[in-house]
């Protein structure tokens, strides 16, 4: 990937981390649809796939060197994009043994454990996993979501929705999981007959701070020091070839679902820390095409982006 090359070693790493982050969104309404609709977690297709090469590679960095959290936070990672699971939930569950002070790891194993599950939305593993980031780090986003949800589960959807509500105050603007989050709360008050409309025209994400918005990529919340120095102790080329199959991966799931306005904003992102500033102007035309009623949001991000045309 020679646009790569332009790249200084902190906005690949910074690249990296985000791709991490929007793998690791909150998504439990779409975790429940996919349940409840199938079952089980949806298959592995060839397209969702990064290349094999990436994966074996971070597979054999973790044999080479099994005393390192960052290589299996990155495998954990893989492995859930990959949809495996409870792969991932291994994976991490090797990282949290290393790095046991690392909120954002317990919260990843807790989501990953909760995606494995396949009977119990939040198995008692989860919940462990995710109380564990929260006395950790009060704020963690993902944790905060699962508890919230351990609310709905236990009959206190209003406790839950109060919840969510927080965090939606606490989010910053053009987080990957404001749409999931803002997507739960319309979906549970419907189910219970809250009406939640008014609290969410009146509840918008905070402003972004002063250091989240200058270069492109930087206004990507969440990632924790941990994720950062994980993704730069990466060697370049590993981190090329993570980067390369995270675009490739991110561009096949939006062709099979055009509608996920996140994924636009985050190619976005990646095509312009790429320098590929002219593919990041087709992929602003593109997202808008496909979701004229998001066109303001999208290209509000793009014009933060510094995006051409936008």
């Amino acid at each position: 990937m020679n646009e790569s090359k332009k790249m200084t070693a902190t906005n690949r790493a910074i690249l990296i981390a985000a791709f991490l982050l929007l793998a690791g969104a909150v998504s439990y309404a779409l975790w429940r649809d996919a349940r409840s609709a199938a079952g089980v977690p949806a298959g592995m297709t060839a397209a969702d796939a990064p290349p094999s090469d990436r994966l074996a590679a971070l597979e054999a960095r973790t044999r080479s060197n099994p005393g390192n959290a960052e290589a299996w936070t990155a495998l954990g990672a893989a492995r859930f994009d990959l949809e495996d699971y409870p792969g991932a939930a291994e994976a991490y569950e090797r990282a949290v043994a290393l790095a046991p002070k690392s909120a954002g790891l317990w919260s990843a194993l807790g989501e990953a454990r909760a995606y494995a599950s396949k009977r119990d939305p939040l198995p008692p593993a989860a919940l462990e996993a995710f109380e564990k980031a929260i006395a950790l780090d009060a704020q963690d986003p993902r944790a905060r979501y699962f508890m919230a949800v351990k609310k709905d589960l236990a009959g206190d959807h209003r406790g839950a929705i109060d919840a969510w509500f927080a965090l939606l105050a606490d989010t910053p603007q053009g987080a990957p999981w404001e749409a999931d989050l803002r997507r739960t709360i319309e979906q549970v008050g419907a189910i219970h007959k809250i009406d939640v409309a008014p609290r969410l025209a009146a509840t918008q994400a905070r402003p972004l701070k002063a250091e989240e918005m200058p270069v492109a990529a930087r206004a990507i919340p969440g990632p924790s020091r941990a994720d950062m120095e994980a993704a730069s102790q990466l060697p370049k080329g590993q981190q090329d070839a993570m980067i390369e199959g995270m675009v490739a991966s991110l561009e096949a799931k939006l062709k099979a679902d055009p509608s996920d306005v996140d994924r636009w904003i985050m190619l976005m992102r990646s095509r312009m820390t790429l320098g590929e500033t002219a593919k990041a102007a087709l992929a602003l035309k593109d997202g808008v095409a496909a979701n004229p009623a998001a066109a303001a949001r999208i290209k509000a991000q793009a014009r933060m982006l510094g995006v051409p045309g936008a």
